[in-house]
């Protein structure tokens, strides 16, 4: 057994931190996907992503009843004024022009409050064309309109009765009907 030295002072070596800098927008997209696909798969959702970027949904979630198109965006951002997290909930459309997401293009959207680890499991019938939300999940004085969202997980699963719209949608128009006259 050696004797130890009569230094008393060790140095302890200082290891250089592991991460190679602060996230970007992408990487904290990445990581809010991974979340979910780890969430959803944990609850039991069979899970699926599609191949590329070209499409408005992030994931497939199936139900065992159903397949959903699901759209995941995260926040970290908090509005000190409003006592809320703000998220954006439309994406670039042609010539970057931005539009929010359409009945057509996602059945869900979901929101994660990164600091706080909640989910927020919206309809897009729910969403009536908002470019962005306000979620509070410390409760506001305005309402809170989302709320009943919070880990609304079950929404997803089989047999749930999805909630009715807030407004209703504009329908496009027909372009194969034609006027009749008596």
């Amino acid at each position: 057994m050696k004797k130890k030295s009569g230094n008393s002072r060790q140095r302890t070596r200082q290891t250089a931190p592991l991460v190679r800098g602060p996230l970007n927008c992408k990487a904290k997209g990445d990581l809010a996907e991974l979340a979910f696909l780890h969430k959803a798969a944990s609850l039991g959702f069979g899970v699926a992503k599609p191949y590329g970027d070209k499409e408005h949904y992030d994931f497939i979630l199936d139900s065992g009843e159903r397949f959903w198109r699901v759209q995941v965006r995260s926040t970290s951002y908090f509005e000190a004024d409003r006592s809320g997290y703000k998220v954006h909930a439309a994406h670039n459309g042609k010539g970057s022009k931005v539009e929010t997401y359409q009945a057509e293009e996602i059945d869900f959207f979901v929101a994660y409050i990164v600091p706080l680890g909640i989910w927020y499991i919206i309809p897009v019938n729910q969403l009536a064309s908002l470019s962005f939300l306000r979620l509070y999940p410390s409760g506001c004085k305005w309402g809170g309109c989302f709320e009943p969202f919070r880990e609304a997980w079950h929404l997803l699963a089989p047999g749930a009765d999805l909630p009715q719209p807030r407004i209703p949608r504009r329908v496009p128009p027909n372009l194969h009907h034609k006027r009749f006259v008596k």
